[in-house]
């Protein structure tokens, strides 16, 4: 659905507005960049065209409702009454063996041990786990959230766009261990190393004059949870 709807825009702006996202950025009152990332294939996975962001857009330019969806819904239908003989069940919060992990945005305060979330509407629905995986972990799924990374100071372990998922119930420093850090009010996806007497927040990416380490002590740096997981489409 997501290409699809990717589909449908670009013909739009070819056939209406000359080839130029900028016109039908200007028509919309949406920024060309945000035209842009919703053209994209890669950003947040290609799943930035979503359902409300479709509609938004669609209510925006004066379209159709479900206009963007033109065309998917009708081919959906016709491929489910040519294939009768098979039903493929999808998989969700209420599957039998699959718990369903919070995606959010992290709403930190520099010196604040505590923090609070917000829904990632942008990224779409929410991470599935499987039961028996968090049980095996002794994992509370309660304590579980999925957040995106940001940024290159991971590569080449983690990427910009990649999912981790971390357990906020183990906030205890370890060495060599990746970590959710409230870094002076900034949510930050770092490794902790010991050394000297101190710890300290590292990067990944071998560039050390852009991403040199940094000390973490005091109120300044705040343990948000251990990283138990990721999910990359980086090969």
């Amino acid at each position: 659905m997501y290409q699809h709807r990717r589909e449908r825009l670009t013909s739009l702006i070819r056939d209406q507005y000359g080839g130029l996202r900028k016109a039908l950025a200007d028509a919309s009152g949406w920024s060309e960049a945000r035209i842009s990332q919703i053209l994209s294939s890669t950003y947040r996975e290609g799943r930035a065209f979503s359902e409300k962001i479709a509609r938004k857009l669609e209510s925006d330019l004066s379209l159709p409702a479900m206009f963007f969806d033109h065309g998917a819904i009708v081919e959906a239908a016709e491929r489910a009454a040519a294939q009768e003989f098979l039903r493929i069940r999808p998989i969700n919060g209420d599957s039998p063996g699959v718990v369903q992990i919070r995606r959010v945005k992290l709403r930190l305060s520099a010196g604040i041990v505590g923090f609070s979330v917000d829904p990632d509407d942008e990224v779409g629905q929410a991470f599935n786990l499987e039961e028996d995986w968090i049980a095996r972990n002794r994992y509370n799924p309660d304590d579980l959230i999925a957040i995106e990374v940001t940024g290159e100071s991971m590569e080449p372990r983690l990427y910009r766009g990649d999912l981790v998922v971390v357990n906020t119930a183990d906030k205890t420093p370890a060495d060599g261990q990746v970590f959710a850090v409230n870094y002076e009010g900034e949510a930050v996806i770092k490794r902790l190393t010991r050394d000297a007497g101190h710890w300290w927040l590292t990067s990944d990416n071998p560039d050390q004059r852009r991403f040199p380490r940094k000390l973490c002590d005091g109120a300044g740096c705040l343990i948000v949870g251990r990283v138990v997981l990721k999910k990359s489409e980086n090969i």
